[in-house]
């Protein structure tokens, strides 16, 4: 059996993580926070850094802006995407339609 997520689930979780959060725009979190919650088993080959790979192809998609500090990279979500946004979140967790 293989319960193993795939990169569209990762994607949508991270989004609805940072949706839950209200980083929307101004409202940040360290990039890093991003990995927090993901079980390493579940993820399979990579593991935590497939979820680093994922959340750098979202700022490239234009769905995180991000905010560079003196303290690490900080993101959000892209207000100017929010249809795409919440279109992928309600694709894996159906409660978000």
């Amino acid at each position: 059996m293989n319960s193993m997520v795939t990169d569209e689930q990762i994607k949508s979780a991270i989004l609805l993580k940072l949706h839950k959060r209200g980083n929307w725009g101004a409202s940040h979190t360290s990039f890093d926070n991003i990995k927090r919650g993901f079980k390493e088993k579940d993820l399979g080959k990579g593991g935590l850094k497939r979820v680093d790979r994922i959340a750098r192809e979202l700022i490239k998609e234009g769905l995180l802006l991000t905010k560079p500090t003196r303290y690490g990279l900080q993101v959000s979500l892209n207000p100017r995407q929010n249809q795409t946004i919440r279109a992928a979140i309600a694709k894996f967790f159906s409660e978000y339609k």
